[in-house]
């Protein structure tokens, strides 16, 4: 395996319940590189998220996607976490009955493989240097996953498994969503202490405002299930002052016409 990571995807075409959501995507994702995806609500910016992840509900029916040289569309979910790729949710589920440290403690040694598990001693000592980092109170640890946490409780703790399981691409699907100021900055803070050629950082938002604390590499802005232009940090901030119809307007794009997913 290289050490710098890369993602490849290639014409990639999505559909759920034979309704096409992506019709064409492509993009290269290298380690040390941050790119940002934006976008207007319905133009399948989450659905490129959720087919790279290997959610059942989307369907590729084109295109491909490789992860360091590997065919990602071939592995089952676990398989792609196990080789590198994370996904930070935007709504993620309550367990009851598991607690956070149990959750991280599986994952990291499954991410690790057999053989290079974390005593319990060392991963304790790493989960509490990572919550103190994210200003997270140590009964976090014992409660369990996400059950009666705040949303901003629960972006933090997608960024905290993140930096448990050091991934070697990861995908930030909205997390910047409900956040007030003091969390964003939490947010923001954990993913720039990870910036390094050994992660490459997918990152999907609707605002300006995370990227004014973590500044991309590449903006994307998605429309008609595709990438239709792409610049730098300068990008983002046009679109927040400006919106999507000069967008349109330059490359003759008619009003979006997918509802349901973004």
């Amino acid at each position: 395996m290289s050490t710098t990571p890369k993602l490849t995807i290639k014409d990639l075409q999505v559909s759920i319940e034979d309704k096409e959501i992506l019709n064409g995507v492509n993009l290269e994702v290298k380690g040390g590189e941050i790119h940002a995806i934006m976008g207007p609500n319905g133009t399948g910016k989450s659905t490129l998220a959720q087919a790279l992840m290997g959610h059942p509900r989307y369907e590729v029916t084109g295109g491909s996607v490789s992860l360091d040289g590997e065919d990602l569309l071939e592995m089952e979910v676990d398989e792609r976490a196990r080789k590198g790729l994370f996904l930070a949710m935007q709504y993620p589920s309550e367990i009851s009955g598991v607690t956070n440290s149990d959750f991280l403690r599986s994952a990291v040694n499954a991410r690790r493989g057999e053989g290079n598990e974390l005593s319990i001693m060392k991963f304790m000592k790493q989960l509490d240097k990572k919550m103190d980092q994210l200003g997270m109170d140590e009964s976090f640890a014992s409660r369990y996953l996400n059950e009666g946490f705040s949303g901003g409780e629960k972006k933090r703790n997608e960024i905290l498994q993140m930096l448990m399981l050091e991934p070697r691409i990861a995908i930030l699907d909205e997390i910047d969503s409900g956040l007030d100021i003091d969390a964003l900055k939490v947010v923001a803070e954990g993913v720039n202490s990870m910036r390094s050629p050994q992660t490459g950082f997918l990152i999907i938002t609707h605002y300006q405002r995370l990227l004014n604390y973590v500044k991309p590499d590449f903006v994307h802005v998605v429309m008609k299930g595709r990438i239709v232009k792409s610049g730098g940090p300068e990008l983002a901030e046009r679109l927040e002052a400006e919106g999507y119809d000069w967008v349109k307007e330059e490359l003759g794009i008619e009003d979006e016409t997918v509802e349901s997913q973004s």
